[in-house]
């Protein structure tokens, strides 16, 4: 995962008022924690995180007052309504450094005819180093698994270093028929009922 440049500011108001006229000036409130340090309150710019917290788990470098760092975000606030970013949590991370994440779970390919991909767990947790941490994982289907088929967490693709935080033997997805497919086979017997008689 390629770190993403961006510079904030610490900040000495807090409350509802003070994040408020932060995000008036276009600036997104966030708070800084790990590694046994204090607590930081900072400010970063709300377009340039916007566009950054597109993507899950994004690692940022980030400079204040001068000094760069990096840090994970954690989570992220959005308004329901506006959907602006109200408040960002991030967490202090050195290079090197395992962390624990959720990604999603993407299916790649498609099953037999007359069958469909019920997804179990649309995303995993995984131990990835700070600077390595996948975007997804991926779920490879075939053409040749019937209906019942299931794929298990061991099935899951996944980047080198990365370790899934899950059972090899779960179930993350199954092959199921769909209402078409299953019209479709109907016995011959049935056929010939439904054929009217010359």
């Amino acid at each position: 995962m390629s770190e993403n440049v961006i510079t904030g500011q610490l900040r000495e108001s807090f409350g509802k008022g003070a994040a408020r006229k932060l995000r008036a000036a276009h600036m997104t409130p966030a708070v800084i924690y790990g590694h046994g340090n204090a607590t930081r309150h900072i400010s970063l710019p709300a377009h340039e995180i916007a566009l950054i917290l597109r993507h899950k788990n994004a690692l940022l470098e980030l400079t204040l007052d001068g000094k760069t760092e990096l840090v994970l975000v954690k989570s992220a606030q959005k308004d329901p309504v506006t959907q602006i970013i109200e408040h960002i949590d991030l967490v202090e991370v050195k290079k090197g450094e395992k962390v624990h994440v959720e990604v999603p779970v993407h299916v790649i390919g498609e099953p037999m005819g007359g069958t469909i991909v019920d997804v179990e767990h649309k995303t995993v947790k995984l131990e990835a180093e700070a600077t390595h941490i996948p975007e997804f994982v991926e779920l490879h289907i075939s053409k040749e698994a019937a209906a019942g088929h299931h794929y298990v967490a061991s099935d899951l693709q996944l980047p080198k270093g990365v370790v899934l935080e899950l059972e090899a033997g779960e179930l993350v997805a199954t092959v199921v028929e769909t209402k078409a497919g299953a019209a479709g086979e109907e016995t011959p017997e049935a056929s010939a009922e439904a054929t009217p008689a010359e």
